[in-house]
C-alpha cells in the first residue's frame, strides 16, 4: 500500500541525481572551451577601458621592390567600379616581397593599385605604379596590446577568428546558463545565492541608468 509514496521520493530523487550530473558535464566542458577565451577577453576588457592610458608608439616599416615586367602584365584591365582583388599572380609576387597578405580587394586607379591590408594590431598598404611596377608598402605595428585589443573587437581577424569568437561565445552562454541551473538547484542550501544574482543584474543595470546618459 506504502510502496507508490516510497517510490516517488525516489524517482524524484534519481531525477536530480541525473539532472546534477547532466548539468555539471556542461558545465565543466563548456569551462574547459572557453576558460582561456574568458581570460583574454577580461585582460583585453580592462586594456579597452583604459586605452588611452597604456596606448603604445607604433612602429613604421617602410619597403620599396620592383616588380617584374611579366608580372605586371598581369593586372590587366582595371576591374568594375575600380575595386577586385589581384590577380593570382601578381597576390603571389606582393605576398613574397611583403609581409602582407594580398587577398584583399585593392583600389584601382589609371596610375597605380591601391592595397590595403589591415590587420589586427597595425596597419599596412601596397602601393604598385602600373606604369614602371615600383612597388611601395608601409607597415604599422602597434604592439601586442592592441593586437589583443583588436582580436577582442574582431577587428581584420578574418573568418576564422570570427567563427571562433562564435564557438566562444556559445560556450559562454552554455557556461553561464548551466551555472544558472546548478545554482537554482543548490540555493536551498545557499541562501545569499539569489541575492547575490540579483546584485550582478541590479549593479550594472543602477549604473547604466543613473550615470550614463
Amino acid at each position: 500500500m506504502h510502496a507508490p509514496q516510497t517510490q516517488r521520493p525516489a524517482a524524484k530523487k534519481s531525477r536530480k541525481t541525473f539532472w546534477l550530473k547532466q548539468l555539471h558535464m556542461w558545465h565543466w566542458m563548456s569551462s574547459a572551451i572557453s576558460l582561456i577565451g574568458l581570460v583574454l577577453f577580461a585582460v583585453t576588457g580592462f586594456t579597452l577601458n583604459h586605452a588611452a592610458d597604456i596606448e603604445g608608439t607604433p612602429t613604421i616599416v617602410e619597403k620599396r621592390a620592383q616588380m617584374p615586367s611579366a608580372v605586371l602584365a598581369k593586372l590587366g584591365a582595371d576591374p568594375a567600379g575600380g575595386k577586385g582583388r589581384l590577380p593570382a599572380p601578381v597576390a603571389t609576387w606582393v605576398e613574397d616581397h611583403f609581409p602582407v597578405k594580398a587577398s584583399g580587394e585593392a583600389e584601382w586607379s589609371a596610375d597605380e593599385v591601391y592595397l590595403p591590408a589591415p590587420r589586427p594590431g597595425g596597419d599596412a598598404w601596397v602601393a604598385i605604379d602600373r606604369a614602371t611596377g615600383a612597388v611601395t608598402s608601409e607597415v604599422t605595428d602597434r604592439g601586442w596590446i592592441s593586437y589583443l585589443n583588436d582580436l577582442h573587437k574582431g577587428r581584420n581577424s578574418g573568418g576564422e577568428w570570427s567563427l571562433f569568437i562564435d564557438i566562444f561565445a556559445f560556450a559562454c552562454l552554455v557556461f553561464a546558463i548551466t551555472g544558472l541551473f546548478l545554482l537554482w538547484l543548490h540555493s536551498a542550501k545557499r541562501k545569499s545565492t539569489w541575492p547575490l544574482v540579483g546584485a550582478g543584474l541590479v549593479l550594472p543595470a543602477a549604473i547604466a541608468i543613473i550615470f550614463i546618459h
